[in-house]
């Protein structure tokens, strides 16, 4: 859609390092995709982090869905060591020599940052004006029906004008027999017409009034949003979020790098440190393994999906479950537990030629569900239902994928008892799946203990141990939270009823809901 305003490739002169921030054990999604979308190069996996290089188009490298925010790497150096020994003067004479290094190195990089900047707000720009002129096409279909109305109204009018002209010669006619009796009936008549013409006049005014009131909504939508324009001229004004860990922690805080840091830029580039409202924002990262420095891109972090009303799962582990998924061009997908819908959101944006259904037994999750669908404008593809997880409603074997994020209480409150029901949930997943399908459940690392013991009992019976049995080839990819709850797990007798013999465990990853 921006192919006119910015390249979709620079040349190799323009290849940019970027680095992002991942959650807990989202790297190896941030990896795959920038590699994938990005064609990216020099890719280095550090945790919580994602280093790479790439010339594509900054809007192309805003739009990666499994990263949490977004920077321009400034330096990317060995740890710094100092120790709980080194006096204060030394300390910072150590930090200043090693975080901030060459003018010349800052001078180019915050040009490469105002260009992108540049960038940024042109494709900005040219979302705005795609979105205007739909408005004001909108508008025109909105005035153009508003015309076809009154058009009708004023040719219903003369019909009936014509009908009754033809009526009142008639009537005249019939006034020369009987003019006596005639006349007190026309005098009545005229005594109850002469409201309802005063009917018609408002009606007419009314009708007048929400053309124009159309009209005018119309030009208002057809406004563009005043947008900020990005200087590039040279910043004055900045700000250092420091943040320190492992062992330099204790030798250094992050406030006093963050001074040491502030003062050295002042001197060394003449601009003027503000806490509160800064053109430029640097953050350095020291712990150690590595000494890492970078300006944000952006003010929001990339997980902030701006197609998302209400939100529920995180967005980027949704999108990490629904690639996980290996949905392709005409799938079916369902999330027996879809909630607010984030998974199958995250999922039909990502992929144009697959449908999607939502099931939930609880009224308030759908109304949120379809408030969601329905801005990001996904209604055709995406559909909800009402039904219980443990009853759909859908034929055995006629779905390609299965994705839920299973209610285990940490974010929302769930009644379910998810360790006594789960055995009967996966076995109606199954029961839809066809041959091939894949599943993926998010689940705490108690039911996925749960249910790698209930897979394993199944692995154990007859039918498995038979190596003539014929494979059904459906995967059960198990996608298991890092984060340690309290939850308390129950076993149910339940669980012997449920075989699972067609599922065959794939893989667990562990990644963080913080």
């Amino acid at each position: 859609m921006f192919s006119n305003i910015i390249p979709e490739v620079r040349s190799e002169d323009s290849v940019v390092r970027y680095y992002c921030t991942a959650g807990n054990g989202m790297e190896p999604f941030l990896v795959d995709e920038v590699k994938r979308k990005l064609s990216a190069q020099d890719v280095y996996q550090i945790p919580g982090k994602v280093l790479f290089s790439s010339s594509a188009a900054i809007y192309r490298v805003c739009d990666l869905k499994a990263a949490e925010r977004l920077f321009l790497l400034l330096k990317q150096d060995s740890p710094v060591r100092i120790s709980t020994h080194t006096s204060p003067a030394k300390t910072a004479s150590v930090l200043q020599s090693r975080l901030l290094g060459d003018r010349c190195q800052w001078i180019s990089a915050v040009t490469t940052w105002s260009r992108l900047q540049g960038e940024l707000a042109a494709s900005r720009n040219a979302v705005t004006a795609s979105t205007t002129q739909r408005n004001r096409e909108k508008g025109r279909e909105c005035e153009k029906q508003s015309d076809e109305g009154e058009k009708c109204l004023q040719e219903s009018r003369k019909r009936r004008h014509e009908f009754t002209s033809e009526e009142s010669d008639e009537k005249r006619r019939r006034g020369r027999e009987e003019s006596a009796r005639l006349s007190l009936d026309l005098e009545k008549a005229d005594d109850v017409s002469e409201p309802m013409k005063v009917c018609a006049d408002y009606s007419k005014i009314k009708l007048e009034q929400n053309v124009e009131s159309c009209s005018k909504n119309r030009d208002d939508l057809g406004k563009d949003a005043p947008l900020g324009s990005v200087e590039n001229g040279t910043y004055v004004s900045f700000r250092v979020n420091c943040k320190c860990s492992g062992k330099l922690h204790r030798c250094v805080s992050a406030q006093e790098v963050s001074r040491v840091m502030g003062m050295g830029l002042s001197r060394l580039l003449g601009w003027k440190a503000d806490l509160k409202n800064p053109k430029l924002e640097i953050n350095v990262y020291l712990n150690d393994d590595y000494c890492l420095l970078g300006i944000p891109l952006t003010r929001l972090p990339l997980a902030n999906r701006s197609y998302l009303k209400t939100s529920g799962l995180r967005s980027t582990v949704a999108w990490a479950m629904a690639s996980l998924a290996h949905i392709e061009p005409g799938s079916c997908v369902v999330d027996p537990m879809c909630g607010v819908g984030t998974i199958l959101i995250e999922a039909a944006k990502e992929h144009k030629s697959a449908c999607f259904l939502g099931v939930d037994i609880d009224d308030g999750q759908l109304q949120k569900a379809d408030e969601n669908v329905a801005f990001a404008e996904l209604q055709s593809r995406v559909h909800l239902l009402k039904a219980s997880s443990t009853a759909l409603p859908l034929p055995s074997a006629s779905v390609d994928a299965v994705v839920c994020d299973l209610p285990f209480g940490r974010k929302f409150s769930t009644r379910i008892n998810m360790a006594e029901n789960l055995p009967v949930i996966l076995s109606e997943m199954e029961r839809v799946l066809r041959v091939g399908g894949t599943l993926v459940v998010l689940l705490s690392p108690q039911l996925s203990c749960l249910l790698k013991k209930l897979l394993s009992q199944t692995n154990r019976g007859p039918k498995c141990n038979e190596e003539a049995e014929p494979q059904t080839g459906i995967k059960s990819c198990l996608f298991s939270s890092s984060e340690q709850h309290s939850l308390q797990i129950t076993s149910s007798s339940s669980h012997e009823a449920s075989t699972f013999s067609s599922l065959r465990h794939q893989a667990t990853l562990r990644v963080s809901l913080g």
